[in-house]
């Protein structure tokens, strides 16, 4: 199974996708945003460095897949339709224009031309408050002070995603949105599990 795991920052796909490999004993791929040298730049300067900043943290993530393109056995802690939810949620904020992000959508679609499809793309439903917490508590430097971005992206996220399936034609069989508490818990880890592969099996009728 090709799994993909996205959500927004602080629902712990990072978690969810280590526990998830390890369960399965798959590939995994892990989101390489978080340690882009371009992060900082980006956070630092949103305006000017937004359109720059996504097309190198999707150059990374475009070439972690292409590595893994035939491996049947793969969790993805990212998938290619991330980087696009925050275009369109700096687009509705006002820090890209329609240009760079239909440049953006343009390079997207060449980089799926080019890998399969994932069999099941798992969302990860968190509030706000379980949101900041969580990002609070991970303690990165480069997250602090952006409580008002942060806050914007949180309350924009699932409405942008869902636009982005319907353009991609992602069939609702493949995906399943998972609203978690603390998946550190065997009994949830357990039922997250179950709901996983009921929604795979779902898929292939």
């Amino acid at each position: 199974m090709r799994l993909g795991v996205i959500g927004p920052t602080g629902a712990g796909k990072s978690l969810l996708s280590q526990k998830l490999a390890k369960y399965y004993h798959a590939t995994l791929i892990e989101e390489p945003v978080a340690k882009s040298p371009f992060l900082p730049i980006f956070y630092n300067n949103k305006e000017t460095m937004s359109l720059i900043a996504q097309n190198a943290f999707y150059s990374d993530l475009f070439l972690l897949f292409w590595k893994e393109k035939d491996n049947q056995n793969l969790v993805c802690d990212s998938t290619m339709f991330s980087n696009l939810v925050f275009v369109e949620i700096m687009q509705l904020q006002g820090i890209m224009n329609a240009k760079q992000a239909a440049l953006t959508y343009m390079i997207c679609d060449e980089n799926l031309k080019r890998l399969p499809d994932l069999d099941l793309t798992v969302v990860l439903v968190r509030s706000n408050e379980q949101l900041f917490r969580n990002v609070k508590r991970r303690g990165r430097d480069i997250e602090q002070g952006q409580e008002e971005y942060l806050g914007f992206h949180n309350t924009n996220y699932y409405s942008s995603l869902r636009r982005i399936f319907k353009y991609y034609h992602v069939p609702d069989s493949k995906i399943l949105w998972l609203t978690c508490e603390d998946m550190e818990d065997p009994k949830e880890f357990s039922q997250i599990v179950a709901l996983i592969e009921a929604q795979y099996e779902e898929s292939l009728r």
